[in-house]
């Protein structure tokens, strides 16, 4: 029978049946809302306040609507066609095996490389319990542990995501409460502090307004894992449609919210803000005892999740990429349901970039950091083009998949790619955030061509 538009490429699985079903529903739900709460969101929207000011909640917004579409987008493929490869799959499928090659290795790089980060940023932490321990012994045990937990069986994935969700949406929920309690006025011992911050809503123009929004959007990372494990999960296509429905509330809540309690609370141009980070701040500015060492704790969890979370989300996307033929095979052995070579890559992988932040400080490292800087949005261009190609060919040779449907298609999708567009224009603008953009460029015009001369090299031998 001759292939559709709508079949993969040869050896490419609608879903990966080599792989375990260990994650139940509930390991899905609390992956979702947790994984939203990133340690960017508890420390690095500090310098978002700092420049852009309360506008802040204004960026988070704009940012947050634009996740939203690319979730929509990437939920509508994903539930039509789940796989471990999400995006990666979907552009094979879409566009070609090249964008499958391009969109999936820059995103592996980028994982393995945010999992040495997140582990450098967990041992500072614990080191500034623990004086005078190495910090690089600190991240071969983060390492070790994850490393070890994903490889013995997808459901250890789950527990440790699940339990690490609990706390943060808790510790998120609880500091929401207060917050709002406290501006309201009914908090014992605080004073309603009214709208007297928020009087000078944009103090250093459009451009604080412009930083503000460049570090929101690479905030709201970490989205993408939730369609990549549904393929594990017990019922694939109902996991991705009910994360993807309530992605909107939680952005909302857990961001946006967040952002206008803090700037309400706390003036925005507050060293403590920046020094601190700003849920340290207005927990201080609460009289909350041991503010710092409570949101250290969070914040630790924050990382050692997105470890977690990373080694997995690298190890699927390198197995589904030599699933189809598009890596070294050794990536893809699968034992007990688990890649197992494809996780110990990835976490080698991750631990070097560690070892190199030791290494070379102030060549190799901070080219490799460049080098990612932009790649999350590279990753949601290539979902906005491949939902626009492939939407048209499901309505017309399997309408039934279209479990979830992108809002107002196509001016929607449209619209995001604009923004995305934008956004480039704002990098391109900005010093800070212009090499990152140029880095991420040469990366990806390299894999690119990579790709499509495997692509023209498998085509002949066909």
């Amino acid at each position: 029978m001759p292939r559709t538009t709508l079949d993969a490429p040869p050896g490419t699985p609608d879903t990966d049946v080599s792989l375990s079903h260990g994650l139940k529903q509930r390991h899905l739900s609390m992956i979702a809302l947790g994984g939203v709460i990133g340690a960017g969101l508890f420390v690095g929207s500090g310098a978002g306040i700092a420049a852009a000011g309360p506008s802040i909640v204004i960026a988070y917004a704009v940012s947050g609507l634009l996740v939203m579409l690319v979730m929509r987008m990437l939920g509508e493929m994903s539930a039509a066609y789940p796989s471990s490869g999400s995006f990666s799959a979907h552009a094979e499928r879409a566009i070609g095996p090249w964008a499958g090659f391009t969109a999936g290795w820059s995103f592996w790089v980028l994982l393995c490389t945010a999992v040495g980060l997140e582990g450098i940023g967990a041992a500072k932490i614990v080191t500034g319990w623990l004086p005078g321990t190495p910090e690089w012994a600190w991240v071969a045990l983060f390492m070790v542990v994850f490393c070890v937990a994903n490889l013995a069986a997808v459901k250890n994935f789950g527990e440790f995501e699940f339990w690490f969700a609990a706390l943060k949406v808790g510790a998120i929920g609880l500091f929401l409460v207060l917050g709002v309690l406290a501006i309201a006025g009914v908090l014992p011992g605080t004073d309603s502090p009214g709208t007297a911050n928020l009087t000078d809503f944009l103090p250093n123009g459009g451009e604080g307004l412009v930083i503000g929004l460049l570090a929101s959007v690479f905030a709201y990372g970490g989205l993408e894992t939730v369609t990549i494990a549904a393929a594990e999960s017990e019922n694939p296509v109902q996991g991705v449609a009910r994360s993807v429905r309530t992605a909107m509330w939680r952005i909302a809540l857990f961001y946006i919210g967040s952002m206008a309690v803090i700037v309400t609370l706390v003036p925005w141009d507050s060293k403590e803000v920046v020094e601190k980070g700003p849920y340290v701040a207005a927990l201080d500015h609460l009289g909350i005892p041991g503010a710092a060492q409570l949101m250290n704790v969070v914040v630790l969890v924050a990382l050692l999740s997105a470890m977690n979370a990373n080694i997995y989300g690298a190890s699927r996307i390198g197995y589904s990429l030599v699933e189809r033929g598009q890596g070294p095979k050794g990536l893809g052995k699968v034992s007990g349901g688990v890649p197992r070579v494809a996780v110990l890559a990835s976490s080698v992988f991750g631990f070097v970039c560690v070892l190199l932040s030791y290494w070379r400080p102030d060549d190799v490292f901070p080219w490799l950091l460049n080098m990612i800087g932009a790649v999350i949005l590279v990753v949601w261009i290539f979902i906005a083009v491949s939902q626009l190609r492939l939407r048209r060919r499901v309505e017309r040779e399997a309408p039934e998949k279209l479990v979830v449907r992108m809002w107002l298609f196509p001016t929607l999708t449209w619209v995001a790619l604009a923004g995305m567009a934008g956004i480039f224009v704002l990098m391109a603008r900005e010093p800070d955030t212009r090499v990152q953009l140029y880095s991420t460029g040469v990366m990806t015009v390299a894999l690119a061509a990579v790709g499509y001369a495997r692509q023209k090299a498998r085509a002949a031998r066909d």
